[in-house]
């Protein structure tokens, strides 16, 4: 089986890749959690090209990718895993659950530290939300982020069955908590309680410096509840709040691939960053750890609806 996954990877992370977009573009048709401001074909045409160019940059530069670092890893005997000796049943789930903190711990850098959030702020810009917005990403950062998975694997040493799930769960929770979904409350609390949603997620995305700087998790949602950097809810709630970043605001810049390659490079880093924000009240509707309590108050008070 381990052979069989390793010589189809590319097949079966397309599989999925392609299969879990397709779910999730449907849902959000059927059952949108918020009005578009742009159309879908001016959205996707750009972010779903800067995909395409990440992609072929990605296979230029490292052809290999994450699964040939885990098999040189194997091969070498690097990595804390390759030094014990633990079953596989416990080293696969191990290495995903720490590949995830990794990926945690990646993201809240890329906010920390101004020259990085310069490259993670076109994945901020993006003015709607919705399941493209989960693979926008600047390709200096998407290479930055292979060299730091590379090295997580190095010192790691997973098993490369636990490569290729973690990527595959990577694609398919970035899709599933940027979708543009409606979860009934109750599901969503639940949900939330093990994994990122798209309803958790979003408040990552607001335009308010101290809710972006919040629920920096992808698919494993403890480590914001750990960590202290859970919020609950937008406090102008998912229907009222603002997608984006302030001073990065126009159609013609920011949803065109050519605006997206070179927004790193404009402007100046103010109030985004971690160490340069200003803290809101924490004690405002939606804010707070563990508000659980607190679900939906902002989306009533702007007339959300409750439930699917």
């Amino acid at each position: 089986m381990d052979s069989f996954i390793q010589t189809h990877e590319a097949a079966i992370r397309l599989g999925f890749f392609v299969g879990v977009f397709a779910l999730m573009a449907t849902w959000e048709a059927l059952v949108p959690r918020r009005a578009r401001t742009l159309t879908r074909l001016r959205r996707w045409s750009s972010n779903i090209g800067l995909v395409v160019l990440n992609t072929v940059l990605l296979r230029l530069l490292f052809p290999a990718a994450a699964v040939g670092m885990a098999l040189f890893a194997s091969a070498e005997g690097w990595g804390l895993l390759n030094a014990i000796a633990i079953p596989g049943w416990i080293a696969v789930p191990l290495a995903v659950v720490v590949l995830d903190f990794a990926i945690w711990v990646q993201h809240v850098l890329f906010h920390a530290v101004p020259a990085l959030w310069r490259l993670h702020r076109v994945h901020h810009a993006d003015l709607d939300y919705d399941l493209t917005t989960g693979a926008r990403f600047h390709p200096i950062e998407i290479i930055l982020s292979m060299l730091i998975k590379f090295a997580v694997i190095a010192a790691l040493g997973p098993p490369v069955v636990a490569v290729i799930l973690f990527e595959v769960i990577l694609n398919a929770m970035a899709m599933f908590n940027h979708a543009n979904v409606r979860l009934p409350i109750g599901v969503d609390r639940v949900l939330r309680r093990f994994v990122v949603t798209p309803d958790m997620h979003r408040v990552h995305h607001s335009v308010e410096d101290d809710e972006t700087n919040s629920n920096f998790g992808f698919n494993l949602s403890l480590w914001d509840r750990l960590l202290g950097t859970y919020r609950d809810q937008p406090r102008a709630g998912h229907e009222g709040m603002t997608i984006g970043i302030r001073g990065h605001r126009e159609p013609n810049r920011v949803d065109r691939l050519d605006g997206m390659l070179v927004l790193p490079f404009i402007g100046a880093v103010t109030d985004y960053a971690i160490n340069r924000r200003s803290w809101a009240d924490d004690g405002a509707d939606g804010g707070g750890v563990g508000d659980d309590g607190a679900m939906d108050r902002a989306d009533m008070a702007t007339g959300g609806r409750a439930g699917g």
